[in-house]
């Protein structure tokens, strides 16, 4: 499902280049989870971009789900992303203009499912929500924006799930509520998850864990 080869990453930096990951190499089959651990600055989140054609890597490849993203158009990586990808992010990014239930239907609508709104509400439900729909993220706790991400997240079934950090801005109850609905949603629909966190218990929840340092994989405990 993903394949990782040799990866790098450099910028430029006051005239100087600052390596951010360097040659990281590993492989994911589908279903499988792993966790993205490492100090601040380890070259994280940036791994995660490279993984899912948000960023093009310096050099080395990207395969997802047997595409090879190193040789596509930014178009073309967004329409990988559109068809094969989920996302859940530290800070929710939720569309402050749309409801709930409307933010579960982006991923659909831009597939071009005009009738979701039955599966987006049965998410929502799924999640815990699913009286909140006509609700704005303004009117939703944190926990419940991440819950409603969560729901966008599988809306298109994915078939891999990336999350940065997703309990990293809620409470040790909420994270607990949030962990446990992202492991059942993500097992029930079989997707592969890929996801960065500073939190070493929910890291041990996956089946692998890879360790960053200095941009370099220093341990995978595979």
């Amino acid at each position: 499902m993903l394949k990782i080869e040799n990866l790098t990453k450099s910028y430029t930096s006051g005239g100087r280049a600052l390596t951010v990951l360097q040659n990281v190499s590993f492989e994911l089959m589908a279903g499988d989870t792993l966790a993205i651990i490492g100090s601040s600055g380890s070259g994280k989140t940036t791994l995660l971009g490279l993984c899912a054609g948000l960023d093009r890597a310096t050099s080395g490849s990207v395969w997802l789900n047997g595409i090879q993203l190193d040789t596509l158009t930014e178009d073309q990586r967004a329409a990988v992303r559109n068809e094969h990808v989920g996302f859940i992010f530290q800070n929710f990014q939720l569309l402050p203009t749309l409801t709930a239930l409307e933010n579960v239907l982006v991923p659909l609508e831009l597939r071009g499912i005009s009738n979701g709104t039955a599966t987006a509400q049965g998410l929502l439900e799924r999640v815990g929500l699913g009286g909140r729909g006509h609700h704005y993220p303004t009117q939703l706790s944190g926990g419940e924006q991440q819950r409603v991400s969560l729901a966008r997240a599988f809306a298109n079934r994915p078939k891999i799930l990336f999350a940065d950090e997703p309990t990293g801005n809620l409470d040790a109850e909420t994270s607990a509520t949030v962990e446990e609905l992202l492991f059942e949603l993500n097992r029930e629909a079989g997707t592969t998850l890929v996801l960065v966190t500073h939190d070493p218990e929910l890291a041990n929840k996956t089946q692998r864990v890879i360790r960053l340092k200095g941009g370099q994989l220093v341990s995978d405990s595979l």
